[in-house]
């Protein structure tokens, strides 16, 4: 569709225009879907955090709930739900509002020709892009959370406000709050690329090959189908391509490992162990998450009167 000065708009392809309120409300949308997602599972993170700091003591997903809550308490499997809620919630309104902006950007800047052939690396220099901004904002809830999380009971504190003010008196020792934005972007970035490429891929190939008819026919129940499985799939993908920075992360927040550099880490722990401890427990987890952040964030947008992300 053509702009109102007769000029190719991308801005202007979806069933409203993508003007501010738009992305406002993309921002929103991203809220909701990454913040009550990933505060949703804090026990399966919790989890997943200590089998790859201590892999010996936490060796399974369900012997290290057990254990946490033998050693814990309910509450053991519950820590860092405060950062976790807050950080993925900023990193949702910019991950998802941003790409919009950047994925329309980047489109109007190519031309309708060269957008129309090159999609896919719309899709994954909108995403790189967004993803960012979003690790700044996201960064020291981040640290925070995994602090938390690893620390062996009693050495660190709990409760959202006293861990925050923790980690700024300490921030020579944790290098809070952005020493761990590198291997967050290595982390996040990878997987926003994957996240927003193989969703936008797989929903495109749902549209060609098995409900051919144009997208806006089919029922919102369907449309919200495609997206949740079409989110599924590419979370199983984000889960491997990030999971050795995810462990690399982990080992940040590590007692033992206060003052070393990540290479050093990286070294001591080994490639294979960061690509694999926990990576089962990850896979059901960003599956899960990343099908039912899709589908909270377009059934938003549906509500809105925005549509459903992706088609042919």
């Amino acid at each position: 569709m053509a702009s109102t000065s007769g000029k190719w708009d991308a801005r202007n392809l979806g069933p409203v225009p993508h003007d501010t309120s738009y992305y406002a409300k993309c921002m929103l949308g991203g809220v909701l879907a990454c913040g009550v997602t990933h505060a949703g599972i804090t026990p399966l993170d919790v989890a997943k955090c200590n089998m790859q700091v201590n892999p010996g003591k936490y060796p399974a997903l369900g012997g290290a709930l057990k254990t946490l809550v033998a050693e814990e308490g309910a509450t053991g499997i519950w820590k860092g739900f405060g950062p976790t809620f807050v950080g993925y919630s900023l990193q949702g309104m910019f991950k998802y509002g941003l790409y919009e902006v950047f994925k329309d950007a980047y489109m109007n800047l190519a031309g309708e020709e060269l957008s129309n052939k090159y999609k896919p690396a719309i899709w994954l220099a909108g995403s790189a892009s967004a993803e960012v901004f979003a690790d700044i904002a996201l960064c020291p809830f981040e640290m925070t959370k995994v602090k938390i999380q690893t620390s062996p009971t009693g050495t660190f504190p709990t409760a959202f406000g006293a861990a925050i003010k923790e980690m700024s008196r300490t921030k020579v020792e944790t290098r809070y709050p952005f020493g761990s934005l590198g291997p967050l972007w290595s982390r996040q970035i990878p997987y926003t690329m994957a996240k927003f490429f193989f969703f936008e891929k797989i929903v495109q190939l749902f549209y060609t090959h098995v409900f051919t008819q144009p997208k806006e026919t089919y029922g919102k129940g369907t449309q919200l189908g495609v997206t949740f499985a079409s989110g599924y799939l590419a979370g199983v993908v984000c889960a491997i391509v990030s999971h050795p920075a995810d462990s690399l992360v982990s080992q940040l927040g590590k007692v033992e490992n206060k003052g070393k550099s990540i290479g050093a880490i990286a070294k001591e722990v080994g490639v294979v162990s960061l690509a694999t401890k926990g990576l089962g427990t990850r896979v059901i987890m960003i599956g899960t998450l990343t099908g039912f952040q899709w589908w909270i964030y377009d059934s938003f947008k549906s509500v809105m009167g925005m549509g459903t992300t992706g088609g042919k």
